[in-house]
């Protein structure tokens, strides 16, 4: 017989549960302590299963009846209610953690746990504070691809295409990242490949003139300043690597003995180890910085704070002190200067070349082989190239 709201006000609690059926599986299960639970029997795969469907009188006679129904018609098409209520259950969990702040700042905690370095895992920081203000706290599933286009065009309109192309890459991982994680069914910032300005593309200025540059060593030869920023300065042509690296330089990468410096992947663009082969010049200007720095964790320490190393515009302010302009030299031209002239001398094999400026190789067995076929002919040209700059710097140019 089925139940009615009667019969349910009138159901008293008794020393032990029972309970009082319904139809087709629904009954309601009294309590001793006077709680009144729906629950719905059903069978899957031959095996007889419970589904709690809540209290009385919160869901209704009506509403458990509905969810009777609607369980039913799971069960005829081989959906167990229990398996799919859990899982709608753990959606909206993941659901409640939707904002785009949330689901960037998740994704960038996973890069840092993947070993991402740590400029890198500054500039998508700095990407969500550019995107922050305007979707910081709205749902992931909720942007789309017109608003989040029209935030792209402000940086257009400042002149910044590099900038609200990198926003735009920044926010389709973001996005991705999302989908995967059931709190978006799509990528909105997919949908605007092409529609931004393509920048184009821009090289560091650097000096490639043999006469030229021996005038540039002469003018940091003569430069005047925090130790700190002279000896990096003094120290960049001859080593030839990515500013980002040589201002991070830490005294517990350099091998005095072995004449090395081992830069570690997390500082690495191309997410491998590097080793840098030191000329004796190199090593007579880290030794004299170690008389300065030497206590501490950085070869080039900050004048503000030992505890970090110099800016990541230092070198590049410091040209421009000196009368170079950004259309002259840049701190990173250093290495385009290195590549031209070493190649230019005919000398070296230019995949050592490569390999010294730490140039991604395709393939991993190639990438092996490379490190151990060039160390001994990078040794030797570390040292011809500190000598051919000397040469330059005094006033030759062979």
């Amino acid at each position: 017989m089925a139940l009615t709201d009667i019969a349910i006000r009138h159901a008293k609690p008794k020393k032990k549960p029972y309970k009082v059926s319904d139809s087709l599986g629904l009954y309601l299960l009294v309590n001793p302590r006077g709680s009144k639970l729906w629950r719905l029997k059903y069978r899957m795969h031959g095996v007889e299963r419970k589904l709690a469907i809540g209290s009385y009188p919160e869901v209704t006679l009506a509403e458990a009846r509905s969810q009777r129904d609607a369980a039913r018609k799971q069960i005829s098409n081989l959906i167990d209610p229990n398996a799919a209520k859990r899982q709608a259950r753990i959606e909206a969990g993941i659901r409640a953690n939707n904002s785009f702040a949330s689901v960037a700042e998740e994704l960038i905690d996973k890069n840092a746990r993947e070993g991402r370095a740590e400029p890198t895992l500054k500039k998508l920081r700095w990407f969500l504070k550019l995107l922050g203000p305007q979707f910081g706290k709205r749902p992931v599933s909720e942007i789309t691809p017109q608003e989040l286009l029209h935030e792209l065009r402000k940086q257009e309109r400042r002149g910044k295409l590099d900038t609200a192309n990198l926003m735009r890459a920044f926010a389709s991982r973001v996005f991705r990242y999302a989908v995967a994680t059931a709190r978006a069914d799509r990528d909105p910032a997919q949908l605007l490949i092409g529609a931004l300005t393509t920048p184009r593309v821009k090289h560091f200025a650097a000096i490639t003139d043999a006469t030229e540059f021996g005038a540039l060593l002469r003018a940091i030869e003569d430069y005047e300043g925090d130790p700190s920023v002279m000896f990096a300065l003094k120290i960049t042509p001859h080593l030839f690597q990515r500013p980002g690296e040589i201002r991070q330089m830490e005294w517990a990468e350099v091998d005095f003995d072995k004449a090395v410096w081992t830069i570690p992947v997390t500082k690495m663009k191309m997410r491998q180890p590097h080793a840098v082969p030191l000329s004796r010049q190199s090593l007579m200007m880290l030794s004299d910085m170690r008389g300065l720095s030497g206590s501490g964790r950085y070869v080039f320490p900050s004048i503000r704070s030992r505890a970090r190393p110099i800016s990541d515009n230092t070198i590049n302010a410091t040209l421009r002190r000196m009368g170079y302009s950004k259309e002259q030299m840049t701190a990173h031209g250093f290495r385009t200067s290195a590549s031209s002239l070493l190649n230019e001398s005919g000398k070296w094999n230019p995949d050592a070349i490569e390999r010294a400026l730490a140039h991604s190789v395709a393939g991993s067995v190639r990438r092996i082989y490379n490190q151990a076929a060039y160390w001994a002919e990078r040794v030797e040209m570390a040292q011809w190239w500190s000598d051919y700059l000397e040469q330059l710097r005094n006033g030759g140019n062979r």
